[in-house]
């Protein structure tokens, strides 16, 4: 990778980092980081501004930011209740946000959604580099192949983005499960920024997740990796919506709290669980029974997930949150029970995201930029928004080569 999309990687990291701290981050000389700096002010990619005072002996150096007219990407977030759109900068900022509720019809979000999108479109043109989409089920390509708690299956998400000409048909378009962004989002930005490898679990209508190693979601052969919720974890005479019989959702979904509550079948899971959280909070105890037995699933489950796949942390987020502040003790005494003696002192430590409600459209957004800030991204911005040819030929050239 060039030295220019590896110093415009480190500014997405860490926005207004000093110039002298990115050239020690990057083992640059001072003088090559100046001079690749300057290439990237010159493309509208970073800004350069005085760095604060440190009171330290030296040349006062600067800090480097997102450029004010520089790329972004468009990222929609569909979850069983509400639909959010927004395009984010360099560095995770969010400059435009849409938040919508919806009643789960097929055509009316998708169309609300696309129409949402079109118009972040005619805003920003082409400083639009990459489009990801999060939905709340498993994801094959850009199909959504099914999202229970919504009712949809075998959705096309391509429609959310047409193509708007033949300069935009090389944008990168990005499908995902919002678990699996989740858990992006918590590995770059969140509870576990820095670990090497992290577990994290998300609860919604049922539960999934994603490892993430050095930053990068294990996705699998077919790129469905993390569907946790389908581990053979839960009762074996029981049979999960996907077909099999003691899949770990039967014991944490919605479902599985109403029957241990003698309640019928809940029409809206989600909306059922955020109930009965809501009753434990006000201590009532026939919903404080049902949470603990919800408490020690997820306790043995994500024991069972650490013996496999030996992370330095897991973090629960979505409804699994929730469940922590009202019956943590019950997950956390049956997560040690469950786990090998030998990793034990110290357990890998089991934490709520920090991220919440935010996770999946965080995560849509690093991985759109995870697209962007590449050497053919730089390319493409460059050979999009110079208004130098011969420069956009120099800076072409010196992307191939370093």
């Amino acid at each position: 990778m060039s030295s220019q999309a590896v110093l415009l990687g480190a500014v997405h990291d860490r926005p207004g980092i000093a110039r002298t701290s990115v050239a020690r981050q990057l083992g640059m000389p001072s003088g090559f980081a100046a001079e690749t700096t300057a290439r990237l002010v010159a493309l509208n990619l970073l800004a350069e501004r005085p760095a604060p005072p440190t009171g330290s002996r030296g040349r006062p150096t600067t800090s480097l930011h997102p450029h004010p007219r520089g790329p972004l990407v468009a990222v929609a977030a569909i979850a069983h209740e509400t639909w959010r759109v927004a395009a984010v900068q360099l560095g995770g900022t969010a400059i435009a946000t849409t938040e919508q509720t919806h009643h789960r019809d097929e055509h009316e979000v998708l169309t609300a959604v696309a129409a949402e999108l079109g118009s972040v479109h005619r805003r920003f043109g082409t400083r639009i580099q990459a489009v990801a989409i999060a939905v709340p089920g498993t994801v094959a390509g850009s199909r959504l192949v099914h999202a229970p708690n919504l009712g949809w299956h075998e959705v096309d998400l391509s429609v959310l983005w047409p193509r708007y000409g033949p300069g935009e048909s090389e944008r990168s378009f990005i499908t995902g499960n919002d678990a699996t962004f989740s858990a992006i989002a918590e590995s770059r930005r969140g509870a576990a920024t820095g670990a090497g490898t992290m577990l994290h679990l998300y609860m919604d209508a049922g539960v999934g997740g994603a490892i993430i190693e050095g930053g990068r979601a294990v996705l699998g052969a077919g790129g469905m990796a993390g569907e946790f919720g389908h581990m053979p974890f839960g009762d074996p005479a029981l049979r999960c919506r996907c077909g099999a019989y003691g899949c770990w959702n039967t014991s944490l979904d919605g479902s599985a709290l109403a029957r241990a509550r003698r309640d019928p079948p809940p029409d809206d899971e989600v909306s059922y669980v955020l109930g009965v959280l809501a009753a434990g909070r006000d201590g009532q105890p026939e919903a404080l029974a049902a949470l603990a037995d919800l408490g020690r699933s997820l306790g043995r489950g994500a024991a069972g997930l650490v013996n496999a796949f030996d992370p330095h942390v897991v973090t629960v987020g979505g409804l699994g949150r929730d469940l922590l502040t009202v019956a943590g003790e019950h997950v956390a005494r049956a997560y040690l029970a469950g786990l090998m003696a030998f990793r034990v002192s110290p357990p890998p430590p089991l934490i709520p995201g920090h991220l919440a409600g935010e996770a999946p459209l965080v995560g849509a957004a690093e991985e759109a930029f995870s697209q962007m800030l590449t050497d053919e991204g730089l390319k493409r911005w460059s050979a999009e928004h110079s208004v130098d040819p011969d420069r956009n030929r120099r800076v072409r050239t010196q992307l191939g080569a370093h």
